[in-house]
């Protein structure tokens, strides 16, 4: 199966053994994935058991929802991108952006970031790539050549929140 190296990461649920497993009723859901690229320790494969009307299951990748399953994302990229982030590049979990100042230096940091990916068999969603674009959408901000401001959609959003009338309003605000 493609993905990360286990001897870089592989994802541990760390389980106290007193503590017995809790059986939950079956559940309909589709569990975010992150391109199957994060392997289950294979001593904890048996800990993310699941019941479906086809059979049981356990995940052999790392299922998001699972306690920490972003950190141990963010962990893997920073291991694996450690020289280029914050020059090159920023990532964030599944959010990566190259960054350059011209388009020579901006291929050239594309190639660097593709090579990487190849060496470490990790895949990108093509839906989700964009290529060439002077400015661009990162965790709810606009990222430019400007710098980074606030994303005028998420300042409508909230101007556009009706205010709260209830005291559960209130703390849910």
């Amino acid at each position: 199966m493609p993905g990360l190296d286990e001897n870089i990461v592989v994802h541990k649920l760390p389980l106290k053994p007193e503590y017995k497993p809790i059986q939950q009723k079956l559940r309909r859901m589709r569990p975010k994935i992150f391109y199957n690229q994060i392997k289950m320790a294979p001593k904890d494969m048996e800990k993310t058991i699941f019941i479906t009307m086809w059979g049981t299951f356990c995940y052999k990748v790392m299922p998001f929802g699972l306690k920490n399953a972003e950190a141990t994302y963010q962990r893997a990229m920073v291991t694996l991108f450690h020289d280029m982030m914050h020059k090159e590049i920023e990532v964030y979990v599944d959010d990566m952006i190259a960054k350059s100042r011209g388009e020579e230096e901006h291929v050239a940091n594309l190639k660097k970031l593709f090579d990487r990916l190849r060496k470490f068999q990790l895949k990108l969603n093509p839906a989700k790539c964009t290529f060439g674009v002077t400015s661009g959408k990162l965790l709810g901000f606009i990222v430019s050549e400007r710098g980074i401001e606030v994303d005028p959609d998420k300042i409508k959003a909230i101007q556009e929140l009706p205010p709260p009338r209830t005291q559960k309003e209130v703390r849910d605000f």
